[in-house]
């Protein structure tokens, strides 16, 4: 990634997600009153194949939804995340980012080019990726109660993993072309972690089985010797002390009975 900065750095937009939202509004408003002309600028792969190529770009612009104040929470959400993100990545790499989702999206739509395709991957994996890097950033369910964004995600990535196991191949390409970004760029962190995880769950496991046994086999009731400090030692029982009283064999007949 850091040689292709290098050399492409100076085509990164700043600020990509303000224009992205600029447009959208703009779309919104014109469409406002008849929203089925949003129908002409989704990507339908089958229409683009008969000319429409304007449609590999212009559903980019499509408003999220159609009620006015969900449209503005949701364009709200993704100013503040995608800022965010390319405040922290930088210009080039959040462009990646987006750029990367975006070719997935048209290259699984041409699979089945009868379906329309939305722009979804624009909020949905910059969504992702701040809930990743900022897990207890809170959001206001009903603008009322709390609840931090990683739940969100959490229901999120169950939603996908539903999609994948239970929808039809156009369905399961979709989801896995709006998440491949995300893969690659917190993929390998993920594989990370897990595997400390996994190396901390074993440590505690090991931890725990070296409390349960005991430090010692053996121990002298007189000098304290055990088999650990004293290996070549001979440990015997006294038959006539009670319980299990053990001792060297220096002491086995050189002690008060108990």
């Amino acid at each position: 990634m850091r040689w292709l900065e290098r050399k492409f750095g100076h085509l990164a937009i700043h600020n990509i997600t303000l224009y992205i939202i600029v447009l959208q509004v703009m779309t919104y408003v014109m469409t406002v009153k008849d929203p089925r002309q949003l129908e002409r600028i989704l990507l339908i792969p089958d229409l683009v194949m008969q000319g429409e190529y304007y449609r590999l770009v212009s559903f980019l612009v499509l408003p999220p939804v159609t009620n006015p104040v969900f449209a503005f929470f949701f364009w709200y959400l993704f100013q503040l995340m995608g800022s965010t993100l390319e405040h922290g990545w930088g210009a080039f790499r959040y462009n990646m980012f987006l750029l990367i989702g975006y070719l997935a999206t048209v290259a699984a739509a041409f699979v089945t080019p009868q379906a329309a395709v939305s722009n979804w991957f624009l909020e949905g994996t910059v969504f992702l990726a701040f809930a990743y890097l900022f897990p207890d950033f809170e959001l206001r369910l009903f603008f009322i109660l709390p609840i931090k964004i990683k739940w969100f995600a959490l229901l999120t990535w169950i939603g996908f993993t539903l999609a994948i196991l239970t929808g039809p191949w156009s369905i399961k390409l979709t989801v896995l072309a709006m998440v491949l970004n995300f893969l690659l760029f917190f993929g390998p962190d993920i594989a990370t972690r897990m595997g400390y995880g996994h190396r901390r769950m074993l440590s505690q496991v090991q931890r725990l089985r070296d409390r349960k046994q005991p430090a010692y086999f053996h121990k002298c009731e007189v000098c304290g010797i055990t088999d650990k400090t004293h290996p070549d030692m001979d440990f015997r029982y006294c038959s006539e002390c009670s319980g299990t009283q053990g001792y060297c064999s220096e002491h086995i007949r050189n002690h008060e009975h108990k």
